[in-house]
């Protein structure tokens, strides 16, 4: 049965209007009605009527029981990641909502459309300090699109259909509903459930200005050096073939942002490369260089531009977003273009003259072969006897086609892998981009396996991040998620190890990290695994791990003060990268 037909299967069943239920059940008929069909959430006093409930919709939703709520809010942005629908987690109140905060950052920053519902003391206890009592929206409010407490069962429906359109129209986002315990035990004439599609104060799609269209087009027709950089906004507003067809038209070098990595197949003749600190080198150098920067759904991010006052100074840009308040924020915009990608890009593409800047995307690939002959080649076909990040995701490339997801977790072995694996399709790069939260890798995989279960979902995780919230193992254990989590284990935390090394004269201050038997503990969780050391038993060991029917955790001994580069340092331009 398709996710449609039992979505449609499940609505059919759904409570009839005119009857009287509770505010727990107002809450799981909304989440029928929306087409969720999973959760993840940990249960507590506050939210246990919501729980209860649930006891009898098994059959319509499937609930994850997480080892931490902060496990929960992360499965919920991998699973809107590779689903490309709303992700979902419950929580209680007190700690098991201060627990979402770090997912709900991360899931602000980077645009996922999450909707978390927490339980709240009786309303007759607010304000008393009461057991387990903290005021959730106002410590969530600055993370999350938009927050509400619910009081009153009777608010449970509208107040649902409007998270839900919040949190996945215009730019994406996290939600937050509090509702208190009489709310959820409430019993209420329920009307029936109807979704929003209009909320007077909101205007998620900004309205599209047929004249900077117009404007756009003729400046990206008389460039010489036009070089677009794309981000998510693809991803999200679905618009990966009309921005195919954009970029071909006019023949531009195209490079990708940490977030918009797969919006673009990674061998497509136009994709130069990656942006950003330890992006590649063409396209950093190559943006002090263009004459029009074309922009579609990024957001000029300090990681991506280096020095603001070195940034593309010589060049016209033209910013193609849904959401204005990122126009100018971070670049001086030249056009900008407001609205939803998905139809601004046809417009723009049906006015671009086709132009060959085939000599144009030449000097890219020129300056491609002293990056590979410098960095590259040495750190996928390394010599010595230590083996590399780069070689290891060399070898999963080869065994997977790039069909897989690919889930990172944050550190050394993040930027290695964005640099070198390979993506064919859409929605396969599930990271933590804006804020670079360790410990995101293991549950964003559960979800993301959630959302795509026929993909083959890879936790590619370093020593330190798994660590941060191995908990999860027990979720896996529980639910059986078919998550492949690859430990690349270098012994340090890495990244900031590399910044001790490079700038603070190898002082290496408490970054050597001692990790447990990750192969025993996994077999504590019946989840079996194996441990690699050499070379000669990396390929095959890779080949173990993605046949294995079910879950299977690898964890690969790699250098230890290996480093990421190219590289532009903190307060450098995109122009200076380093490659050595």
């Amino acid at each position: 049965m398709s996710t449609l037909e039992k979505t449609e299967t499940l609505q059919a069943k759904t409570i009839a209007a005119n009857t009287q239920i509770s505010g727990s059940q107002a809450v799981l008929e909304a989440l029928i009605h929306e087409g969720v069909d999973t959760v993840f959430g940990y249960p507590g006093g506050a939210i246990m009527p919501i729980y209860d409930a649930l006891y009898d919709y098994n059959e319509k939703l499937t609930h994850i029981l997480v080892r931490h709520e902060q496990g929960g809010i992360h499965a919920a942005q991998g699973y809107a990641r590779t689903s490309g629908r709303v992700g979902v987690a419950f929580a209680t109140s007190g700690p098991g909502a201060t627990n979402l905060v770090t997912g709900l950052a991360d899931a602000m920053i980077d645009s996922n459309p999450v909707v978390c519902i927490t339980g709240q003391v009786f309303a007759s206890l607010l304000g008393t300090d009461a057991f387990q009592e903290t005021d959730v929206v106002n410590i969530t409010t600055p993370i999350t699109k938009w927050n509400y407490q619910v009081t009153d069962a009777n608010e449970i429906p509208s107040v649902l259909a409007k998270a839900f359109y919040i949190a996945q129209t215009g730019r994406p986002g996290p939600v937050l509903i509090d509702i208190t315990k009489n709310a959820q035990i409430q019993l209420f004439d329920y009307e029936g459930y109807e979704k929003c599609n209009h909320i007077r104060s909101y205007r998620p799609t900004p309205i599209i200005r047929k004249e900077y269209v117009e404007e756009a087009a003729k400046l990206i027709n008389s460039a010489k050096k036009p070089f677009v950089l794309f981000g998510q906004g693809i991803i999200l507003g679905k618009a990966e073939q009309e921005f195919k067809r954009f970029i071909e038209k006019g023949g531009f070098p195209s490079a990708a942002t940490v977030m918009g990595l797969s919006a673009l197949e990674t061998e497509h003749p136009l994709h130069v490369g990656m942006l950003g600190m330890h992006g590649n080198y063409a396209p950093n150098v190559m943006t002090n260089e263009c004459d029009v920067l074309i922009a579609v759904g990024m957001r000029f991010d300090d990681r991506v531009t280096g020095r603001l006052d070195k940034y593309a100074k010589q060049a016209k840009v033209v910013h193609l977003d849904i959401d204005p308040a990122e126009i100018d924020k971070n670049v001086k915009t030249t056009v900008p273009v407001w609205g939803d990608c998905k139809e601004t890009l046809p417009m723009l593409t049906a006015l671009l003259d086709k132009v060959d800047h085939s000599e144009w995307l030449q000097q890219f690939r020129e300056l491609e072969k002293e990056e590979v002959k410098e960095v590259i080649f040495d750190e996928l076909n390394p010599t010595s006897d230590i083996m590399t990040m780069g070689e290891v995701i060399k070898e999963l490339n080869e065994l997977t086609g790039g069909n897989a997801v690919i889930v990172t977790d944050v550190g050394q072995h993040q930027m290695v892998t964005c640099r070198y694996a390979n993506f064919k399709q859409s929605k396969s790069n599930v990271t933590s981009g804006g804020l670079g939260t360790m410990g995101f890798g293991l549950p964003a995989a559960i979800g993301a396996w959630y959302g795509a279960p026929d993909r083959d979902v890879i936790a590619i995780i370093g020593d330190g991040g798994i660590q941060m919230t191995i908990q999860e193992l027990g979720t896996i254990m529980q639910f059986g998620a078919k998550v492949k989590i690859l430990i690349l284990n270098n012994e340090f935390l890495g990244m900031v190890r590399q910044w001790q090394q490079l700038f603070n004269d190898r002082r290496y201050s408490f970054v050597n990290i001692t990790s447990p038997d990750f192969v025993a503990v996994a077999k504590g969780y019946y989840i079996d695994g194996a441990k690699v050391c050499e070379r000669k038993d990396l390929k095959g060991a890779l080949k173990t791990m993605l046949e294995h029917d079910g879950s299977y955790l690898l964890e690969v001994m790699v250098g230890k003060e290996n480093n990421v580069f190219p590289m532009v340092a903190q307060g450098t331009s995109v122009s200076e990268i380093r490659l050595k």
